[in-house]
C-alpha cells in the first residue's frame, strides 16, 4: 500500500506529469478518439499519449469505449470520477491564462489556443 505524507501527493500520483492535465483539459470539452488528441497535442509522442491514456484510465479517471467496426474506434472520454476534477482543471486553466498575461506582453505570441477556456 502506497503512504502520502499529505493527500495533494494521492493527486499528483493520478494528475500529474506534463501531459495528463492536457488530456483531461481536452476531455472536458468532449469525447476524443486517440487522433484527435494527437492534432490537439502536437509535442506529445504516441507512445507518451498511449501511456498517459492508459494511466487515466487504470486510476479511472477516463472511460475508454472500443467500437465493434472495422477499422476499429476508439474513443476516450471523462467518467463521472473525471468529472469530478473539473473545477480543479477550470481553475489550473485561469491561472495558467492569468500567469500568461502577467509574464508575457503579448500573449497571442506564446499560447496557441485563444478559446481554451471559453
Amino acid at each position: 500500500m502506497k503512504k502520502y505524507n499529505i493527500p495533494v501527493e494521492a493527486a499528483l500520483d493520478v494528475i500529474g506529469g506534463k501531459w495528463k492535465v492536457v488530456i483531461l483539459c481536452h476531455l472536458i470539452k468532449g469525447k476524443k478518439r486517440t487522433s484527435e488528441l494527437k492534432k490537439l497535442m502536437p509535442g506529445i509522442t504516441q507512445k507518451m499519449l498511449t501511456q498517459q491514456l492508459r494511466e487515466l484510465e487504470d486510476d479511472g479517471v477516463i472511460l475508454r469505449e472500443v467500437y465493434n467496426q472495422v477499422p476499429p474506434k476508439v474513443e476516450y472520454s471523462l467518467t463521472d470520477y473525471g468529472w469530478s476534477l473539473k473545477f480543479i482543471l477550470d481553475s489550473l486553466c485561469a491561472w495558467g491564462e492569468q500567469h500568461i498575461e502577467k509574464v508575457y506582453p503579448n500573449k497571442e505570441e506564446v499560447l496557441v489556443q485563444s478559446d481554451f477556456g471559453e
